[in-house]
């Protein structure tokens, strides 16, 4: 397996050497059920997810290193890695399949494989992307949570707009791929320019340099704010857009809390540790035998608004009270 590809196993920790555990000990440990993550993006990226999955396990009975075993597969955002990372689980004979926060994980995982259970969390509609033949009826061996970010393009203008009323240029950092979901994220942020009489400059970025060459654009065209659209590839490159943000001394808005948490001015999005917690629930009604195909695809049900004051003092903008009375939570 490639070197930039890691993989990190949670498994028993039983004590003593192997050849001291008692036959029954050993019996109990090859059977156990082993769960397969295959995440798009990086381990960095949001580590508290993974304690809210296993949150979720617990509450159906499973608790990680004792009655299930956990591998993470990571593609650190190189999505042409993902259908032989999902291949090598379904090699592994995986008893479940999850994919988090990543249309593009689980469309690999849903290719590889339609007897191992894919449990998913993205932010496009399934049913149109062809992932299970209704939200109500999955039918096959997919199913999942949808968190709706994908959908929140507006609302997030909007919160941008009431911030900065007199601002006219918005700009969207977008990933081009898939293709389908970064189509449908960029008519709806610009059919919500449109109904603000707004303009909205796309910037589609794919790699690093694209991403410094987005910002450069955005100050050559004296873009007044930007959104940060949900991605698992932006995600792995945090730390660089925050760094470019404040370089620029630009406001901007991001899909998760994590990045106001950061440093970034502000995020709206469904809360990804309450997804992370649904779909562990949903994995261990699998493991306990229900069928992907009778489970109703679920929706995230709730939603953070975060807004950092520190870096709204450094970017010298006065927060207006409305705002402040709509977060969820303010970083002072």
């Amino acid at each position: 397996m490639a070197s930039h590809i890691r993989r990190r196993k949670f498994l028993a920790a039983l004590g003593g050497a192997a050849a001291a555990w008692p036959l029954a000990a050993r019996a109990q440990q090859s059977a156990m059920p082993v769960i397969g993550i295959l995440q798009a993006g990086a381990v960095e990226t949001n580590p508290h997810t993974a304690a809210a999955f296993r949150k979720g396990l617990s509450e159906t009975g499973y608790i990680d290193g004792q009655t299930v075993g956990i591998e993470y597969y990571w593609a650190e955002g190189q999505y042409d890695q993902l259908p032989k990372l999902a291949a090598e689980l379904v090699r592994r004979r995986t008893a479940v399949i999850i994919t988090p926060l990543s249309t593009a994980a689980t469309l690999a995982a849903k290719a590889a494989t339609t007897t191992i259970p894919v449990v998913f969390s993205i932010g496009s509609d399934p049913v149109e992307i062809g992932l299970v033949a209704s939200l109500n009826r999955p039918g096959g061996n997919v199913t999942g949570v949808v968190t709706m970010n994908s959908e929140l393009g507006a609302k997030r203008l909007g919160l941008l707009q009431e911030l900065l009323p007199t601002a006219t240029r918005f700009a969207v950092l977008i990933n081009p791929e898939p293709r389908r979901l970064a189509e449908a994220l960029i008519a709806d942020v610009r059919a919500a320019a449109s109904a603000i009489g707004r303009q909205v400059e796309v910037l589609a970025t794919s790699t690093s340099r694209e991403i410094d060459t987005a910002f450069a654009t955005l100050v050559q065209k004296r873009i007044d704010a930007l959104l940060v659209s949900p991605d698992l590839f932006l995600d792995t490159r945090r730390a660089q857009i925050l760094v470019l943000a404040a370089r620029h001394a630009l406001p901007v808005i991001y899909p998760h809390r994590e990045e106001a948490i950061a440093g970034g001015l502000m995020s709206y999005g469904s809360s990804i540790a309450d997804v992370s917690r649904q779909l562990g629930i949903y994995t261990g009604r699998i493991l306990k035998g229900e069928k992907p195909a009778d489970l109703p695809v679920a929706r995230a049900s709730k939603f953070e608004f975060v807004i950092n004051l520190q870096t709204a003092r450094t970017l010298g903008i006065e927060i207006p009270a409305t705002l402040l009375s709509q977060a969820d939570e303010v970083i002072e």
